[in-house]
Order: structure tokens, then sequence, then C-alpha cells
């Protein structure tokens, strides 16, 4: 789907083969949108808090700063043409201090409401898009009365850097929580402010990434099905199959949510179809998604190249899906439970157009994402057959 703007003039300069682009984050979203600047010929420098963090391998320099550090965000923006990020949680006083310097794409304020979910879904529930019913509680009490209010069956989130699966908690879903346990929950969770979610009876959960460039345009790709183990992306597959309808719902909803923020860049809306036909939005992402990873197989244009595209200020590419695709997420684990202590990784390439991505992680943890693997196929259905039959070859 695409739309265009004319309200804003293609007058922005434009950063070309051989300038320079900034990316605030070097992991593998890092790692895999350097290669696709690289490929176009532009120059890549990155600020991570690891020195040898995945995109320091394929990036021609790595600033070496934490998230909130405005010094090395500084030095990351100083003579390049624009600068992204692959990483939401970036101090906004580090993002002003890049945004006085080069064009900071996707932009300050849109990072600012995403990284905060109490923010995020207020925001979305303000502006009219489609959500579950919700409470923000800023104490325990507040946490008690949302459950409550809320039927007692909630999940309950840390409104800043939870992600996977951490920072949340699970509230009343087999039995009735105690006031006991939802005060537990609150100091488990950090006691800070989290966003309590009513539990919803879900038939697929499904995401749309949408591009908007300096000039207005947007461009959204078709949806993805995807699929959750403890909390964590485990597959992910286009396209999503689901009724047309609803395919053309889910990619408005998500062009209506980039220029409603005005956001020059990429942004993943996560979706969820409940079993009485709502679409719901979940959360939003400034930046390429797990569930796109696949694009770079499936679609005219990678979410990688699209993003170097719009942050560079170049037209952006086509998002016609040009064959079904589908990844699976490689774990820490995978290593941590082989007896060699590493995946089979020949048995896997074996199967029929299975590709394997590493993200040259030095250090395997549990539920630490080290690479994925991807496959395509005739259908939707063939391409996930494949890709998780390649990961069962994984384990043999």
């Amino acid at each position: 789907m695409t739309h265009s703007s004319d309200s804003q003039i293609a007058t922005t300069p434009s950063v070309l083969p051989g300038e320079w682009l900034g990316i605030l984050g070097g992991g593998q979203l890092g790692r895999m949108t350097a290669i696709a600047a690289r490929t176009l010929g532009i120059h890549v420098r990155v600020m991570d808090p690891d020195p040898r963090c995945p995109a320091s391998f394929v990036a021609d320099e790595v600033v070496v700063g934490a998230w909130t550090d405005a010094e090395a965000a500084i030095r990351l923006a100083t003579g390049v043409g624009a600068v992204t990020l692959e990483i939401e949680q970036i101090g906004v006083p580090a993002l002003n201090s890049v945004a006085r310097l080069a064009p900071l794409r996707p932009g300050v304020e849109p990072v600012r409401i995403i990284q905060d979910k109490a923010l995020q879904k207020t925001w979305l529930a303000e502006h009219g898009f489609p959500v579950g019913a919700f409470r923000v509680a800023r104490s325990a009490e507040e946490l008690v009365e949302a459950v409550h209010s809320l039927g007692g069956r909630v999940f309950a989130k840390v409104a800043r850097g939870g992600y996977d699966g951490r920072g949340q908690a699970r509230l009343g879903l087999d039995n009735p929580a105690s006031e006991t346990e939802v005060r537990d929950a609150w100091e488990g969770l950090g006691a800070a402010a989290v966003v309590a979610e009513a539990a919803l009876d879900l038939a697929l959960e499904i995401s749309v990434m949408a591009a908007r460039s300096p000039s207005g345009e947007v461009r959204s790709y078709p949806a993805a099905r995807n699929h959750h183990e403890r909390q964590i992306l485990a597959w992910s597959v286009l396209p999503a199959d689901i009724d047309p309808a609803l395919e053309a719902k889910a990619q408005s909803v998500a062009c209506k949510i980039a220029e409603s923020l005005d956001l020059e860049g990429l942004v993943c809306v996560e979706m969820f179809v409940t079993r009485d036909g709502q679409l719901l939005v979940n959360e939003l992402a400034p930046r390429p998604h797990n569930s796109y990873h696949q694009s770079e197989r499936a679609c005219a244009t990678s979410q990688f190249e699209q993003l170097v595209r719009a942050a560079c200020n170049l037209p952006l590419g086509e998002t016609a899906m040009e064959r079904p695709a589908a990844i699976a997420n490689l774990l820490g684990d995978l290593w941590l439970d082989s007896p060699t202590g590493s995946p089979d990784f020949v048995r896997a390439l074996r199967v029929p157009s299975v590709r394997l991505h590493l993200y040259e992680k030095h250090e395997p943890r549990p539920g630490r994402k080290m690479g994925h693997l991807s496959a395509t196929g005739a259908t939707g259905g063939e391409a996930l057959e494949r890709v998780l039959l390649a990961f069962q070859q994984l384990q043999s």
C-alpha cells in the first residue's frame, strides 16, 4: 500500500553513495541495516556500548557509548548526512544532541512516545487507533485497581525497557490473582510505571511494517503472521494469509500511525486479531523488526534497505511480495543445549531454499537471539514448513 503527500517538497538533501549514515545501536538490526547501506555504497558509523557489537564487523566506524551518553551521540552524528536507529531505548537528551547535528530519522518525538509503553498506549487511544482495554498504573494500589477493573485477567508490562517477554507479569490468567500477588508483581516489575492490559481471546498475531520518507511518501508491507513462544517470536511468515479486508485494514492502520507520528523511517505495528474479528494494535517499534527479517527474501525491497532509503532521503523501494518466505529465530538455548556446543548447521542447510543468518554474537545465553533461518516456498505454508524442518535439523 502506498500513500503520498504533496504537503512537503523533496528539497531535503539526500545521503548519496560515498557519504555517511549514522546508526544508534549496533545489534543485529544495526548490523543488517549497515549491510544494506554498504550495498548502496554508503559509509556507516554506529554507536553501541559494546565495541565488538554485531554491527562492528560490517560498519566503517564504531563509537562506543551507553544509550544515555550524549557526548558519544554527538561523535556519532558529527559529519554524517543522517542518523537512524535500531533500538528505541536511547535517552532523549542523546537524541536531541543528534538532532541538532544531523537529520534524525525517525525523529525525537516519535521515539520519545514509543519508548514509553504508557505514553505509547495512551497516544494510540487518544488518536483513535484500536487498542484493547488497558490502564496505566503508577503505584501498587493503582495496579490492584487496574486488575479489578480489567476483569481480573491481565498482562502487566513495564512502561520502559521490557522486551521479548522481559518486564512482564501474568496476573489471574489461570486462577484469580490475590491482592498480595498483584502487589508482589508490582515489586517484581521494579515498582515503576506499568501498563496493565486485559487478556484477549486471540485468533492470531500479525504485524505490518510501514515506511515514511521525509517528503511524506508512505509505503506498507504485506502483513506478516507471527508465532511467539515464551513471549519471544519463534517464527514469522509472509504472507499472513488473512482475509483481504482485514489485510487492507491492517495496512491502513500502520500507514496512518506513521503519518500521525510524523515519523521518517520505519514503524512496525504489532497487532492482535481476536476470535470475534477485532483488529487491535499491540505495540509499535520505530525501527526494523524481527517479524520482517523474511522481507529480505520475500519482498522487492528488504526492511533494511527501506530504512536506509528513508533515512537517507532516497526514493522508497517497492514493498510488493515477490515470493512467500518465513523465518525461525535461533536463540542461545540451541547452543547451550547442544552436546557439541553448536547447532548442526550442515543438516539445516540441506533443506531446500534455507539460508542461515548469524549475528556474530560471542556469548549464547538463554533467550538471546543469535541468528535466524529463512526459507522461501511456493506458498507461505511451504516456506514455513521448510524453515521449521531446518530448525528441527539443527537439534538433531
